[in-house]
């Protein structure tokens, strides 16, 4: 008789049981929704002019500060090829990103950059989702 009613409290517990398990079993919402805001990032690799790599990082690492929505931008030296930069930029919006293109600084620092610039090797647009300055 003690069988028989311990497996009847078993069975009458599986809804219980069953029911955390449904609930984990859907889909998170996707980071960028869950939280807030959709952040904006870029990751753009640019070939020097021979020799010019110094003077090109200059001009764009000279240029980024009050830039409003622009929460990291920094540029990278390649090692494998001295003419090779690599430029990650982080913003609060695409529309900060866009619109720090009409700020004197950013105007200026195209204006003095594109002369140095051989080619532009890639250019992704990011969503950034984790990470030490991603918050």
């Amino acid at each position: 008789m003690l069988k028989l009613r311990n497996a009847l409290l078993a069975l009458a517990a599986l809804p219980l049981l069953a029911a955390p398990m449904e609930a984990s079993a859907q889909k998170p919402a996707p980071p960028e929704k869950a939280a807030g805001p959709t952040l904006y990032g870029l990751l753009d690799s640019m070939k020097a002019k021979p020799g010019q790599r110094d003077a090109l990082i200059a001009i764009l690492a000279g240029n980024t500060r009050d830039m409003p929505g622009c929460l990291s931008y920094v540029v990278y030296k390649d090692l494998a090829d001295p003419d090779l930069i690599w430029v990650s930029e982080i913003w609060r919006s695409k529309a900060a990103h866009d619109a720090s293109l009409d700020l004197p600084q950013v105007k200026t620092a195209m204006a003095e950059g594109r002369p140095l610039i051989a080619s532009i090797v890639s250019r992704s647009e990011t969503v950034p989702v984790a990470g030490l300055e991603v918050r």
